[in-house]
């Protein structure tokens, strides 16, 4: 499959609300009663919902963007979206590594929360109740970078509940996943502290399931969704590769990893295979200026280069192979795809920010997101209630007396 050019977050002339308004009066007739398929959460049942569903599902069969909040996914479909497809070296065009995947049961699992990823999460409006499950691979920078601004910015945007976050054990208790999460939330103790009492205080918690890294295990089991973890080879020991399993679909996620024979093991039938894909040892040398060695460890000792990733979707054969973390541009993309070619003939995305996979029993469907760069908080599907005044820590009285009261 060809390169995907980077997805533009706005329209032309009458915009995307005059779009998508003008799109649900004709498809819901004008309807002035809402669907839960509307924002991304749940159904809510409705008198003409069939008849609408049956209008909206056919719309979807010639669709060739996705639009947010519009389509239901079907019982048995999956859908993936990009939210970060990059490196440590942030940049507008590409966020660092996240990726969103929404199950037609209503379920919400993003794996990984690199730098910037959250902006385009955002982007999708979806209630940040239902963005309540994280899990890391690893602890770099460009996988979790956004993991504090989603703690607390999704606790402001309307969560209800704790954010939770699983993710893998280290050679030592200060290499892990609880340690790293236990010392988020000290560093936001002024934050946390002074939005108590003045807000609903369910939101403001985050919680953390740690696991060993060295084994392969099923680290979540619930609703039919069955997560699988085990060991990447990157950096030190602490690093896992996922594998989300529902209803006959299958995703797999690398992270960051070398090629290893846990992934070869692991990642077999797979609907949707992403696998990291960083440059050649050449295009570190002449792109990023980096002396041989520095290059060789790099793309090949830490990382996955093209033409080993082709290798990797040679060996598994996914329904649709695509490769992520690495600088999809134009000087770049076309010697990742030979790289991966000389090996892999089958499907393949190399994967940009806001595209869309949807995966059901007739294929696997690229697409294109369209939306807005000025998305506001989604509500909740049920209202956190009052803050706790109780919870509130006062001001001091010295402070207090700089206070100047302008009237209403």
């Amino acid at each position: 499959m060809a390169n995907h050019s980077r997805p533009k977050m706005k329209t032309p002339a009458i915009g995307i609300i005059g779009i998508l308004a003008v799109g649900l009066v004709v498809l819901f007739g004008g309807s002035q009663r809402t669907s839960g398929i509307l924002f991304g959460i749940p159904q809510e049942a409705v008198a003409d919902e069939k008849e609408s569903q049956a209008t909206l599902d056919k719309t979807n069969l010639r669709r060739k963007n996705y639009f947010p909040n519009t389509e239901r996914l079907g019982p048995d479909e999956m859908r993936v979206i990009a939210l970060g497809t990059g490196t440590p070296n942030f940049r507008h065009s590409q966020a660092s590594a996240s990726w969103l995947v929404e199950l037609g049961n209503g379920e919400k699992f993003i794996f990984d929360i690199g730098t910037g990823s959250l902006a385009n999460l955002a982007a999708l409006e979806i209630p940040y109740t239902y963005l309540d499950k994280i899990f890391i691979s690893h602890l770099h920078v460009d996988h979790i970078g956004d993991l504090d601004a989603m703690f607390i910015g999704g606790w402001v945007s309307n969560r209800t509940g704790p954010l939770k976050v699983w993710g893998p054990s280290g050679l030592k208790p200060k290499f892990g996943t609880k340690y790293a999460v236990d010392r988020l939330r000290e560093m936001f103790t002024w934050d946390i502290t002074g939005r108590k009492g003045n807000m609903p205080s369910a939101g403001g918690h985050i919680e953390v399931t740690e696991f060993d890294y060295s084994k392969s295990h099923v680290v979540y089991q619930k609703n039919g969704v069955k997560i699988r973890a085990w060991s990447a080879i990157h950096g030190i020991d602490g690093a896992v590769s996922y594998s989300l399993e529902w209803k006959g679909r299958k995703f797999v996620y690398s992270g960051d990893t070398t090629p290893n024979k846990w992934f070869l093991a692991e990642g077999q039938k797979a609907d949707l295979l992403i696998h990291e894909c960083y440059l050649s040892v050449d295009q570190f040398i002449k792109l990023k200026n980096y002396d041989p060695e520095r290059a060789r460890i790099v793309a090949t000792v830490v990382h996955t280069p093209p033409s080993a990733c082709g290798k990797i979707f040679s060996q598994l054969k996914p329904r649709m192979a695509i490769a992520y973390h690495t600088f999809n541009d134009f000087n770049t993309a076309p010697d990742i795809i030979a790289g991966i070619r000389e090996s892999y003939d089958g499907p393949l995305t190399l994967a940009d920010d806001l595209l869309v996979w949807n995966v059901d029993k007739d294929g696997v469907h690229v697409r294109k997101f369209i939306g807005t760069d000025e998305p506001w908080p989604a509500s909740p599907p049920h209202p956190a209630g009052p803050p706790d005044p109780s919870e509130r820590t006062p001001r001091s009285d010295w402070l207090n007396a700089g206070r100047i009261k302008f009237s209403d």
